[in-house]
């Protein structure tokens, strides 16, 4: 959530900034209830002193035991209290107002994001490895799960749905093998800190990420009186975990990582990655998420990258990062890279991870801050970054695409082989 006071003083930037996001028109009833929200303050305030000024009356009165001028004052009194109480309730109309306003507003990027319209006018900012090709009749990852007995799309079907897919056997254990490995590394190499969360959280939580109120359609919510919807993405849990905390600068960064399933009605997507294990409406996931201070915010953004890139470097899978321009950028992203992963069926890269910076975009709208060293330092609010490292279901879909063989068998990545059991080849 951007700052009122910000966007009030800066009005004409904040506008040229959400241009270049396609947003300018969603601050525009920002003014007019900023400028009645300060009218109204002015006005309490202003009986608020006259309030305190009869009062002070009162107590001359009250010495001078003039008991006329006594009654005379409290019925002053009384209607000053009247008139205040009565424009409370305004007052918080109005600011109850901003906020459903300031939470459809996206973020603003910062002055170094690409200016651009849509994804194709995303820079890659580098490619590693080569795309992965054949001599032979290569085939769709779908199809080499079917013949394979590890991926059964159609009996996935049957239990939920289109979207849905039954892992069998060795593709199972792949997927488990996976998120494993994902965690030891982020865990014993990179140092974070890793949480088992909830998968259903609140409209609070749901809020405090940006979820909610703008991507409604796009989540699944419990039916009933509960109030509970299905996570997304671990982003909202494990972001949220420190939401109406202040930290200590000494405890910045902080650094969290969970695996989660997570849950997306996929709306507006149909016709869009209908074949396989691409676009689920549950996946397995494993999320990395910094809480830092405004100054190291750039810095973790580059080693939040690194970290999600070097799970690919592991698994020796061909990859390139491309930066998101404004115009494609996510509602809460201020900056964000991409990691996409070389699909040799596609004969495309396909996202498999967005490392997003979203400022203190996210931390106002949860109420997350830490306080600076120094015993007057006034509690400033937290930098949030997420990223996924990696989306468990495409890198599944990666390594059964580029690792397959001529007889239709899939050799499995050498980082992998001790979460397989030592299987080098499913077959």
């Amino acid at each position: 959530m951007l700052d009122l006071k910000y966007v009030v003083q800066n009005l004409d930037l904040v506008r040229e900034k959400l241009a270049t996001r396609h947003a300018e028109d969603t601050v525009a009833p920002l003014v007019p209830l900023a400028e009645k929200r300060r009218e109204m303050i002015g006005s309490i305030e202003a009986l608020r002193a006259e309030l305190n000024a009869a009062n002070k009356e009162m107590s001359a009165l009250a010495k001078a035991k003039d008991q006329e001028g006594l009654q005379a004052k409290r019925g002053e009194l009384k209607t000053l209290s009247e008139r205040i109480k009565a424009m409370d309730p305004e007052l918080k109309a109005v600011e109850e107002e901003i906020e459903a306003v300031l939470l459809s507003v996206p973020n603003l990027p910062l002055d170094e994001t690409v200016v651009g319209e849509t994804e194709d006018d995303n820079p890659v900012l580098r490619t590693v490895g080569e795309p992965t090709r054949f001599d032979f009749d290569a085939k769709w990852h779908d199809e080499l799960g079917a013949t394979l007995g590890i991926l059964d799309t159609e009996r996935g079907a049957k239990l939920a749905g289109a979207r849905f897919t039954v892992l069998m056997g060795a593709g199972a254990r792949l997927e488990r093998a996976l998120y494993n490995f994902f965690l030891d590394t982020h865990t014993s190499r990179h140092g974070y800190k890793e949480a088992l969360v909830p998968f259903l959280v609140n409209r609070k939580t749901m809020t405090g990420t940006g979820q909610l109120p703008k991507f409604e359609e796009d989540l699944f919510k419990v039916e009933g009186d509960w109030g509970y919807y299905l996570i997304p993405t671990a982003e909202v849990p494990l972001t949220n975990l420190h939401a109406d905390e202040i930290l200590d600068e000494d405890d910045l960064p902080v650094r969290l990582c969970g695996l989660t399933a997570c849950f997306r009605s996929e709306a507006g997507s149909y016709g869009q990655d209908v074949r396989g294990y691409i676009r689920q409406h549950q996946f397995n996931k494993v999320e990395l998420v910094h809480l830092c201070t405004p100054e190291t915010s750039r810095d973790e953004h580059l080693k939040l990258l690194q970290h999600a890139e070097t799970i690919l470097q592991m698994l020796e899978l061909p990859y390139r990062i491309v930066e998101l321009c404004t115009g494609d950028l996510g509602f809460g992203a201020a900056r964000c890279y991409d990691l996409e992963v070389w699909l040799p069926m596609q004969e495309k890269y396909r996202e498999i991870s967005s490392c997003s910076n979203c400022g203190d975009f996210q931390a106002r709208r949860m109420n997350l801050r830490y306080r600076p060293k120094g015993k007057k330092a006034k509690p400033r609010f937290c930098h949030t970054l997420n990223g996924s490292g990696l989306a468990v279901g495409r890198t599944v879909v990666a390594i059964l695409e580029n690792y397959q063989q001529a007889d239709g068998s899939i050799v499995v990545p050498e980082v992998l082989r001790p979460y397989m059991g030592g299987l080098e080849r499913i077959e």
